[in-house]
């Protein structure tokens, strides 16, 4: 399956981020979805299935981002999400991967494009 039939579901409240990526991985041929919070991004959840998602994890409620990313895991297992956060950073305390934290990855804020590019391409094929 090619990038070009690859849908990406992109959630964070960040107006100016959601749309530079977008912008970047639409120029990689991946067809995007773009929500501007947990509602949002439920509403389209309701009626497609991404390849992956990338997401926030504060957007209209501190905990957003794990409790869409324990949705998305709950309704398909299989969808790669990757946690997108300023959180680590900011306070020093990580999160990591796997058990409770239902992300199959967290990047810090600011994130490289490039960094976010490879867990992309690493999570999608």
């Amino acid at each position: 399956m090619s990038d070009a039939s690859k849908k990406v579901l992109l959630v964070d409240d960040d107006v100016d981020f959601l749309e530079q990526l977008k912008m970047r991985l639409e120029a990689m041929d991946f067809e995007v979805l773009a929500a501007d919070g947990e509602t949002a991004a439920y509403e389209l959840l309701k009626e497609t299935r991404p390849d992956l998602v990338v997401l926030d994890l504060m957007m209209e409620h501190m905990d957003a981002g794990f409790n869409l990313a324990y949705r998305i895991k709950k309704m398909d297992k299989s969808i790669p999400v990757i946690l997108v956060t300023a959180v680590e950073s900011q306070t020093g305390m990580g999160f990591g991967t796997g058990g409770w934290l239902k992300a199959d990855a967290v990047l810090a804020k600011p994130v490289r494009f490039e960094q976010l590019k490879r867990e992309i391409q690493r999570l999608i094929n």
